[in-house]
């Protein structure tokens, strides 16, 4: 009897449990391989092995959870590879807007400092001016003549106060005329 073509019924049996065992721990590897995908959290061996509680040995071994784990590693990376593109270009277009609003915030400040220097130097040359137009001459003559206007203002002062304490004397003198011309009116008119 050929033993070696017909198992055992143990053996057999040892068999499906195997296979049933490995095909419950398939089952798992890719539902944690889709469960990871959809939280778009790393793939790797180790992860896959974690969460599927199986052994990396078992990953490692069978070729179907090793090609699943291979061909989500690669989809993963090949994801991030693109979205790291799509943020470069993001990041390029952020930049290259970055980059206009400061050439155009240049320009507009060197407009300004053109427009201020033009008005300094405009400045400058009335002041330049002034100084031409006033001879050593001139300003001894006008330093002369403010000096004569505040001598006379000083004098027309001290008249005027010399004249308001005439007239308040005045005044004075006349409430008193006044007082003493009602005083004879009332003994005339009393007598």
């Amino acid at each position: 009897m050929n033993t070696a073509s017909v198992p055992e019924p143990r053996t057999a049996a040892a068999l499906a449990a195997r296979r049933r065992k490995t095909e419950t721990a398939l089952q798992r590897v890719h539902e944690t391989i889709g469960q990871l995908r959809r939280e778009k959290a790393q793939v790797s061996v180790a992860a896959v092995a974690r969460r599927a509680d199986v052994s990396r040995t078992f990953l490692y071994d069978n070729p179907e959870a090793r090609a699943a784990v291979a061909t989500a590693m690669t989809e993963a990376s090949d994801r991030r590879t693109q979205l790291l593109a799509d943020q470069g270009d993001e990041r390029e277009a952020n930049w290259r807007e970055r980059a206009l609003n400061a050439e155009e915030a240049l320009k507009a400040a060197h407009g300004e400092i053109l427009a201020q220097r033009t008005r300094i130097g405009e400045l400058l040359g009335q002041i330049r001016d002034l100084k031409a137009e006033w001879t050593e001459e001139a300003i001894q003559r006008i330093t002369t003549e403010n000096t004569t206007l505040k001598q006379r203002v000083r004098q027309l002062t001290a008249d005027n106060r010399t004249l308001d304490e005439r007239l308040k004397a005045a005044r004075s003198n006349l409430r008193f005329q006044d007082r003493r011309v009602a005083d004879l009116e009332a003994q005339i008119a009393g007598t």
